[in-house]
């Protein structure tokens, strides 16, 4: 399939600062894990937990060198969403939204809004719901946009200064992103759920806010104002690759977690651990999760081999990227089932296989990994959609004619 050539001449980044972050990250990974239940109870994040985060520089991960940022490429901001990931699943998640958007934000916007937003080398956490832009209207005024709406899922939102909202465009239904200081929001405190509750994902409403020209975009472009070839895959593969990295560090931490319970059980009298059920269960699992990272690390080598040629992902490019991380997750929860299978009463109880179990099932209803997605990838790669294209999360199809 065809692939455009990316106008600008701009090439793909890869951080020397990778295995310093990772080393870093090791360092706090203790604090992160110490303080998941009482994040979880607080449906926030701990205030020493993100101070070891700015500390250790990881919310600069997504953000173009240009502007003070590290601006990994594909696979290192997958292996570090992983990394967190693996520590404790709400921190891995927040941080994963925040660092996206608040990268992306620094990309797609002009140097006006970046000059306030990013100024000597800082940087502004965004937080907000950007796959809905049906939630919101914009009503085009002098100098910028009067935008509405309700949105859901603004995760990781105590700890933003900025909402990046998507929502329509009212005079021509085109879909962009805002960005806006949250004050002038309304964030709903009602993040009560089962899973990820550490992540604070909270509604917001928005009523008449001002936003200006410089500080919206498009929700579908690949044109980066700043930075490389990494923000020429587009929002919808930017998240891609973050939940991934996501899922991944979930089910890794699960199997290790068995392990370690397993261990501990067996050659206790009626041990269901001492098996060669457990024993073909547990290699299952091991191959299921060893597969999803191979498919997903394949998958973006090959995107980054793209982007470092100076092209943009071509459809099938693109249909893979959405099939690895839907594999990922789905893969992942099978993990979790086989985990909380053979914990037995463990997984019941208060602690921390109990709460990856439900922040596993909550991960998994994000509309990335859900079935339509899935459904799209496989009439694609069946040959079966009609010169086909994706257009944010979804295959669009075009007839010869036209």
């Amino acid at each position: 399939m065809t692939q455009d050539l990316i106008e600008s001449t701009a090439t793909l980044h890869v951080s020397d600062e990778f295995d310093a972050l990772m080393e870093r990250l090791d360092a706090i990974e203790p604090v992160l894990k110490a303080n998941g239940a009482a994040n979880e109870d607080a449906k926030r994040l701990s205030d020493d937990v993100v101070a070891a985060l700015h500390e250790s520089g990881v919310f600069r991960i997504g953000i173009p060198v240009s502007l003070g940022g590290y601006e990994f490429s594909p696979r290192q901001v997958i292996a570090v969403i992983e990394k967190l990931a693996y520590a404790d699943a709400s921190t891995g998640w927040s941080v994963m939204a925040l660092q996206m958007e608040s990268g992306t934000t620094a990309a797609y916007l002009s140097d006006e809004a970046t000059n306030d937003l990013y100024a000597d080398g800082g940087y502004a956490l965004m937080a907000g719901q950007g796959t809905r832009p049906g939630n919101g209207r914009a009503h085009k005024v002098d100098g910028g946009y009067l935008l509405s709406g309700s949105w859901q899922f603004a995760s990781g939102v105590p700890h933003a200064q900025y909402i990046h909202t998507a929502a329509l465009v009212e005079a021509t239904g085109e879909a962009k992103i805002f960005t806006i200081p949250k004050n002038l929001t309304t964030v709903v405190d009602n993040w009560n759920v089962m899973g990820l509750r550490a992540t604070g994902s909270h509604d917001y409403i928005i009523e008449d806010a001002f936003v200006p020209d410089a500080y919206v975009y498009d929700i579908g472009t690949k044109e980066a104002s700043h930075g490389g070839a990494l923000y020429h895959v587009g929002l919808a593969n930017m998240a891609g690759m973050n939940h991934a990295g996501w899922a991944l560090g979930v089910g890794r931490r699960l199997l290790d977690e068995m392990a370690v319970l397993a261990r501990k059980k067996s050659g206790t009298p009626g041990a269901s651990v001492d098996t060669d059920q457990f024993y073909a269960e547990f290699a299952e699992a091991e191959a299921k999760l060893r597969s999803a990272r191979a498919f997903v690390m394949s998958v973006w080598e090959a995107n980054e081999a793209a982007l470092a040629e100076g092209r943009t992902l071509g459809t099938e490019e693109e249909t893979l990227t959405r099939l690895a991380l839907n594999n990922a997750t789905w893969s992942v929860h099978a993990v979790g089932v086989t985990v909380y299978k053979w914990a037995g009463t463990a997984a019941l109880r208060t602690g921390d296989l109990q709460r990856y179990f439900r922040d596993l099932h909550a991960g998994t209803q994000h509309m990335t990994s859900g079935p339509v997605v899935l459904q799209q990838t496989g009439k694609a790669l069946a040959g079966l959609a009609k010169n086909p294209s994706w257009q944010f999360f979804s295959l669009v199809e075009t007839d010869d004619q036209a």
